[in-house]
């Protein structure tokens, strides 16, 4: 399991972080700043400590928030905070297209044992359901990516002969695993996703993609990895700007109606999007498009590289 080292390691510098986050509940930004800067200057190595002063100083207008997460980042390269997003979403126009792996990562072992809860009773998610309501099996074999603790797997469970999940969450995995909906579970990164050595009749994608960012590599891998006339079928939060894609303020990425056709139509898909509902969030509905998708093309791997993967 990842872990973030929340303490500092020194009592004086954790003592001085823990009043700064009083002071912070009682209104006192500036202080708080303050305190967070005193307790670097006597643990200055402490990357999570760098990254909360960001986040004080950006959620409270204060300056040097961006110096403070870069700070963080050299600390901790692997971003498993997500201090390169936060940099990124400090620019007038981000422009990052992908998540660090080791953020997803941690993000999601820190999740798992919570994420039924709340997701389903607190922000009404229901994504599983509205891809699950337009799947007519039978399927032979079926593949969930970002399967997370099960919750697609449930309505997928009945539909197939066999059913396989992957996430990168280990934590995700354990959880998925004790709901025994699975007939097989593995730790991958989708982000980087050798060449499939096997094909899937249906392979499904809920609320996965907005931690991915760009689509192109992910849909051509999945081109290559469905059985002729194979399903595809996902979910994404909606973007209605002229831009491919955003990075939101959620740290989520949203994406474009056309995208998504234009990269499925080079893919050699047939795509129906509809829009919904996906879940809440502030209260407020996060509208996403449900993707329906048959395999009417064929895929191969280009022959110029050998590495990526192409239409045919």
């Amino acid at each position: 399991m990842s872990t973030i080292q929340f303490s500092s390691g020194d009592l004086v510098a954790d003592r001085r972080a823990d009043y700064a986050e009083g002071l912070l509940a009682s209104g006192d930004a500036v202080a708080a700043a303050d305190l967070y800067t005193q307790a670097l200057a006597l643990a200055p190595g402490w990357a999570a400590g760098w990254f909360r002063l960001g986040d004080i100083r950006a959620e409270h207008g204060l300056p040097e928030a961006a110096e403070a997460f870069a700070e963080a980042l050299r600390l901790d390269p692997a971003d498993q905070m997500g201090a390169a997003l936060r940099l990124e979403l400090l620019n007038a126009r981000p422009e990052a297209e992908t998540m660090p792996s080791a953020f997803v990562e941690t993000l999601f072992d820190q999740y798992a044992p919570r994420f039924d809860h709340a997701l389903v009773d607190t922000l009404a998610y229901r994504a599983p359901q509205l891809l699950g309501a337009q799947i007519t099996g039978p399927f032979g074999r079926a593949l969930d990516l970002g399967c997370g603790t099960g919750l697609m797997g449930a309505e997928l469970r009945p539909l197939c002969d066999w059913l396989e999940g992957w996430d990168i969450s280990s934590q995700m995995l354990h959880e998925a695993g004790a709901k025994g909906l699975y007939d097989a579970l593995s730790k991958c990164d989708l982000s980087d996703l050798p060449a499939p050595a096997q094909q899937w009749d249906l392979i499904t994608a809920a609320d996965v993609f907005a931690y991915l960012g760009a689509l192109e590599q992910i849909i051509a891998w999945v081109a290559l990895a469905l059985a002729p006339a194979g399903r595809f079928a996902f979910t994404t939060e909606a973007h209605e700007g002229p831009e491919p894609l955003v990075l939101r303020e959620s740290c989520r990425y949203a994406h474009a109606e056309a995208y998504l056709r234009d990269l499925l139509t080079q893919a050699g898909f047939a795509a129906q999007i509809s829009r919904a509902e996906l879940r809440q969030d502030r209260g407020q509905p996060i509208i996403g498009f449900v993707v329906h998708a048959e395999r009417i093309g064929s895929a191969a791997r280009r022959e110029s590289d050998g590495e990526d993967m192409a239409l045919a």
